[in-house]
C-alpha cells in the first residue's frame, strides 16, 4: 500500500482510480514514480441511484481526498455507501474499532465497511435472529429477479500493531466471520472483499506481533465487523432514489424490543 484507499459504486471505479492518481501526483510525486497502483473498490448501487448517469467524477473524488480528516467518521448513507442496502434495510458506510494490548503494547484495529449484501430473513442483531420478525415492507426484495442477499460487501481493517504480510492476509479473513455474526451464509451472488494493512514502520530490526499473540487482533478484526456492519444500518435513514425506489430504514426501536424480549439489555 502506499496510497489512499476509495471506496465507491461499480461504475465509478474509473474516476476514483483517476482521482488516487491526480491525488497523489500532487501531494505524494515521489510515490508516483514511476508508477502507481491504485486501491479502489465497489458495491452496485444500481436501485437506488442511476448508475449509468456518470454522476461521480474525478473532481469528486479528488475533493473527498482533500477533504479528508481525522477524528469522528461519518456513517450510513454517505460517501460509497450512499446508495446501498444492507439486510435489505437502507444501509452503507460503517465503522468501528478496538484497542488491544499485546505484551504491554497497546495498539488499535479499526474497520470499515461498505455494506450491501444480505437478505431480510438472516439479519441477526447481538446474536438475536431480529430479520425473520422484519420481514414486512421489503421494497427491495419485490424488485429484484436476483436471489435473495446477493450484494456485496468491502471491509478494511487498518492496525499500528506491526505485522507482517501473510499476518495481515490472515486478520483480512477474519472479517469473514464479522460478517457472518450479523446472519448472511453468503450469497452466491454477493462479492465480498477484504484488506487489511499494518501502517507500523518496518526496518532493521524486524519487529513484529508473535504468530502465538495475534489472537488478540483477530477478536478485534471480528467485533469490529460485526459492529461496523450493525452501525451502517442503525445509522442509515429512509432514502427514495432512482425512479422513486425506496429502501426503508431499520426499525430501531423493533430491533431493541426484540433484544429486549430476549434478555439483552439495550
Amino acid at each position: 500500500m502506499s496510497g489512499p484507499i476509495c471506496l465507491t459504486n461499480t461504475h465509478a471505479i474509473g474516476p476514483a482510480h483517476h482521482a488516487v492518481i491526480r491525488w497523489t501526483r500532487r501531494h505524494h510525486p515521489e510515490v508516483t514514480s514511476p508508477w502507481l497502483l491504485p486501491v479502489v473498490a465497489e458495491t452496485w448501487d444500481g436501485y437506488l441511484n442511476d448508475i449509468d448517469g456518470e454522476h461521480v467524477t474525478v473532481g469528486h473524488a479528488v475533493s473527498a481526498l482533500e477533504t479528508a480528516s481525522s477524528g469522528p467518521v461519518e456513517e450510513g448513507s454517505t460517501g460509497g455507501g450512499t446508495g446501498m442496502n444492507c439486510y435489505q434495510f437502507k444501509a452503507g458506510s460503517g465503522t468501528s474499532s478496538r484497542i488491544v494490548e499485546i505484551a504491554r503494547h497497546r495498539y488499535a484495529l479499526g474497520v470499515f465497511v461498505q455494506t450491501n449484501f444480505g437478505s431480510r430473513k438472516e439479519l441477526v442483531i447481538a446474536g438475536v435472529p431480529v430479520g425473520v420478525a422484519l420481514r414486512e415492507d421489503d421494497p427491495i426484495e419485490a424488485f429484484f429477479n436476483a436471489p435473495s442477499g446477493a450484494g456485496s460487501i468491502i471491509g478494511v481493517a487498518i492496525t499500528d500493531a506491526p505485522l507482517l504480510p501473510n499476518q495481515c492476509e490472515a486478520i483480512a479473513r477474519r472479517l469473514s466471520f464479522g460478517v457472518a455474526r450479523t446472519g448472511t451464509s453468503g450469497s452466491h451472488y454477493s462479492g465480498d472483499l477484504f484488506l487489511a494493512i499494518s501502517t507500523a514502520a518496518v526496518g532493521p530490526p524486524l519487529d513484529y506481533i508473535p504468530w502465538s499473540s495475534i489472537d488478540a487482533l483477530y477478536e478485534a478484526a471480528v467485533e469490529s465487523t460485526e459492529e461496523a456492519i450493525i452501525n451502517s444500518l442503525v445509522v442509515a435513514t429512509e432514502l427514495t432514489g432512482f425512479r422513486g425506489r425506496r429502501s426503508p430504514a431499520l426499525p430501531v426501536e423493533r430491533v431493541m424490543q426484540l433484544l429486549r424480549e430476549r434478555g439483552l439489555t439495550v
